[in-house]
């Protein structure tokens, strides 16, 4: 099993930015210094709490700075950008990073976001189905290019510009061939994107704020997607993200990734519930799948989504996590605003040194 980390990430907005994006630097530093696989970085615009607005752009200033972590956008999210930006950033950033490179897609879920750039009242999703079957034909295909795909937005063309001699209305193919992996966030509990993913080989990622009794059906669909195409799921290819916070002393471990007012994991979750509240999408925080008459109590939503405790006990629910779900091939390692340095690190150094050794062990790997 491997070793992954994802951050949204989630800064408290009275945090000058400049503070905090060279933190979230340091801290994928020390992800690729303990030896975890990748690193996954989001984005959004218009939201101070979240304080990166473009995860291609942050991720490319830790090419030289890491050696052998893999760098993910985590997302890119397709309806803000034409996918000609996307297919030939995603494809420069490869080639700059000589194959470390993951491209994570979603629509952009955040409707400030859509307000501001004008599409709130399109169909986002319709957006990123259209824009992510360009970027691939774009990856696919040779120039000049004249991709005029049956009901899609997104014509591209370099019919009359392409010159040999000059060798322009021609784009980069990425480094990895025949195009870099790519991975899409699972944040809803059943849902049909991951069939589509099983039959267009993207690889999911289980979000960590879904509870673990909806996590089987991203693996049912993904199968299912796969089953499509005539080809087998690799539980290898699925990603599972947790919140976990691991300490020498259980005590410690509960108190800063639980307890505490002062707690990380209780401010992620009480901003991110707010704004799943909000978007009446907070159905995540309930055991029917029905979104709540009532505000999910906040201790009840870190009691079923924070593993928090000293290693023996965090490798066991690992453990049962992975018995219970029939198997996964990574477990992303959620990030957090790192409100105690002292004791984020030692979570994130006992996480690479002592957790995952154990649980590997025990797996038999």
């Amino acid at each position: 099993m491997r070793l992954g980390y994802f951050t949204m990430p989630v800064h408290p907005a009275t945090r000058n930015p400049t503070d905090t994006l060279r933190e979230d630097r340091e801290i994928i530093i020390l992800a690729d210094e303990l030896g975890f696989h990748d690193a996954f970085v989001g984005e959004h615009l218009t939201d101070l709490i979240e304080n990166v607005t473009s995860s291609m752009v942050f991720q490319a200033t830790l090419i030289h700075s890491t050696k052998n972590i893999r760098l993910g956008t985590g997302t890119t999210n397709l309806s803000h950008l034409h996918p000609v930006l996307v297919a030939c950033h995603a494809a420069m950033f490869d080639h700059l990073s000589e194959g470390r490179f993951i491209l994570g897609v979603s629509p952009g879920a955040l409707p400030s976001d859509a307000e501001a750039l004008g599409i709130f009242d399109e169909d986002r999703n319709k957006m990123f189905a259209e824009s992510i079957e360009v970027i691939l034909k774009i990856w696919e295909s040779d120039p000049p290019f004249n991709i005029d795909l049956p009901d899609n937005r997104f014509k591209v063309s370099t019919l009359k510009t392409l010159d040999d001699f000059s060798h322009t209305g021609k784009m980069y193919k990425p480094y990895q061939r025949p195009r870099p992996e790519i991975v899409g966030t699972v944040v809803a509990p059943y849902s049909k994107g991951v069939i589509a993913m099983g039959e267009k080989d993207f690889h999911p990622m289980s979000a960590n704020f879904l509870y673990d009794k909806w996590l089987k059906s991203h693996w049912d669909n993904y199968s299912q997607g796969k089953a499509n195409v005539g080809q087998v799921a690799s539980r290898s290819d699925w990603r599972v993200a947790r919140t976990i916070m691991v300490h020498d002393d259980e005590k410690v471990a509960k108190n800063y990734g639980r307890d505490s007012e002062q707690s990380p994991y209780r401010f992620y979750y009480r901003n991110l519930h707010h704004k799943l509240r909000k978007g009446k999408r907070d159905a995540v925080f309930s055991m029917d799948g029905q979104v709540p008459e009532n505000p999910t109590p906040l201790d009840d939503i870190l009691d079923n989504l924070v593993i928090a405790g000293g290693v023996g006990e965090v490798v066991e629910k690992i453990l049962a996590l992975h018995e219970q779900l029939g198997g996964f091939g990574e477990l992303v390692y959620a990030g957090l605003d790192w409100t105690d340095p002292v004791l984020a690190r030692r979570s994130m150094v006992l996480m690479a040194e002592q957790v995952m050794p154990r649980v590997r062990q025990a797996l038999g790997q």
